[in-house]
């Protein structure tokens, strides 16, 4: 299982159930869409989608959040250019881009939302879906981890 997430080269060859494949197809398209949101839009989502009252800010603080959101749209960017990549051409690089997406949405729950939480006045949508999203990672890295039984 370890050779899987770490492999010796990276070639298109995906050994773990398909359903965790497409599954992993329907977080590029998602991780793509939410970058040029956070990238484009005027307030970089920032007021719009995570609730941030950028109304009851200072100019200066309000551009500071707008500019550390388009920056997240950037990295968001790369992520997603990457897992795209892995679709098409490096599909055994899939089950290392699900540790890594675990990671960062446990970091998200368990570090930086508990030590650095931001003023909001609502519910933000990662806020919610920051820890099923950590354990649907990890249940579909185990998944592409697996091979499936090959009946012979």
């Amino acid at each position: 299982m370890l050779n899987n997430l770490f492999p010796a080269k990276f070639d298109n060859e995906f050994r773990g159930y398909k359903f965790s494949l497409w599954i992993f197809y329907l977080l590029t398209a998602i991780t793509l869409w939410r970058s040029q949101h956070h990238l484009f839009s005027a307030d970089g989502g920032a007021q719009t989608i995570a609730t941030i009252p950028l109304d009851s800010y200072s100019t200066a603080a309000s551009n500071a959040v707008i500019t550390t959101f388009s920056l997240w749209g950037l990295s968001q960017l790369i992520i997603g250019l990457l897992y795209l990549m892995s679709c098409l051409r490096y599909r055994s690089m899939i089950p290392l881009f699900y540790l890594l997406a675990a990671l960062e949405y446990f970091v998200r729950f368990a570090y930086i939302g508990v030590v650095k939480p931001m003023e909001t006045a609502g519910t933000a949508p990662g806020a919610t879906i920051n820890l099923p999203f950590t354990l649907a990672f990890l249940l579909l890295l185990f998944f592409s981890l697996k091979s499936p039984s090959r009946r012979t």
